[in-house]
């Protein structure tokens, strides 16, 4: 009887042993670790905000593994932070002049270079406004009226050129009144700070509070076009191309549409 006790006792504790060493010799699993997002940069003229917002909320959903993140601003104001280091992935201009002059730096991809969409240039007054105005000649005859900062915002560059075309901008330089960016030309409108301005019509469409009275011959200007680049110093090229590819694409070309560009998405 105790032989028989010994041995099972025996036998217990061997299998106790076994065990334990087989637990012991089980690595441990390392944490899963969650794939984080790539995050595209994307410097890009104000005025592509609302259509670029919607376009982001569809292409997100699509693509999990991409986060655009946006930076907006006066296309020259872009240009000077991009000249100055700033990191970006793709550059979306309001004129080509911006593109171009990066390009001359050697600061972008030439061969990714797209033109997305155009525009017009349009003279607005506030929407109940009595006044006379119904031409670019006749702000010959207003106290002041508002346009973008030439040097930084492309629509106050194509209004001096279109003045210039028509003969009138040594006549009414002097009662220009500068803005920031186009959104605020609109708002000096709204308010009355002043008796019309300069916009794109894509801007001006976004407020009830004004309306056009004119729209600028395309004969008066360079054309308005919004050029898409990549960026030399882009961290994520790949994933950077694949979302122009996408800003070219039908589904794209509807939204940009919807908020009143003209569709290009082609090659310059």
């Amino acid at each position: 009887m105790k032989g028989k006790v010994v041995v099972n006792w025996l036998f217990i504790v061997v299998a106790v042993i076994a065990v334990a060493g087989t637990i012991w010799a089980i690595k441990p699993v390392a944490p899963v670790k969650l794939t984080e997002p790539v995050e595209i940069n994307i410097s890009a003229a104000l005025g592509l905000k609302d259509a670029l917002q919607d376009i982001q909320k569809e292409y997100e959903a699509s693509n999990p593994n991409v986060k655009l993140v946006f930076n907006l601003g006066p296309a020259g104001v872009l240009q000077k932070q991009l000249e100055q280091g700033v990191s970006a992935d793709m550059f979306i201009s309001a004129s080509p002049k911006q593109v171009n002059e990066l390009q001359n730096k050697n600061l972008v991809v030439p061969a990714t270079r797209k033109v997305l969409v155009s525009d017009k240039l349009v003279l607005v007054v506030p929407k109940n406004s009595q006044s006379a105005i119904e031409s670019f000649q006749d702000l010959t005859k207003v106290a002041r009226f508002g346009m973008g900062e030439p040097g930084t915002v492309p629509a106050g560059q194509y209004a001096i050129e279109s003045l210039k075309s028509i003969g009138i901008w040594e006549a009414v330089k002097d009662k220009a009144v500068q803005a920031k960016d186009v959104r605020t030309v609109i708002t000096h409108v709204e308010t009355e700070n002043v008796d019309a301005g300069i916009a794109f019509s894509t801007v001006a469409a976004l407020s009830d509070k004004v309306k056009v009275v004119a729209v600028a011959s395309d004969e008066w200007h360079m054309p308005v076009t919004f050029p898409a680049v990549i960026m030399a110093n882009s961290i994520h090229p790949q994933e950077a191309e694949a979302f122009l590819t996408y800003l070219c694409s039908e589904q794209s070309a509807a939204v940009f549409k919807k908020y009143g560009f003209t569709f290009v998405g082609s090659s310059q």
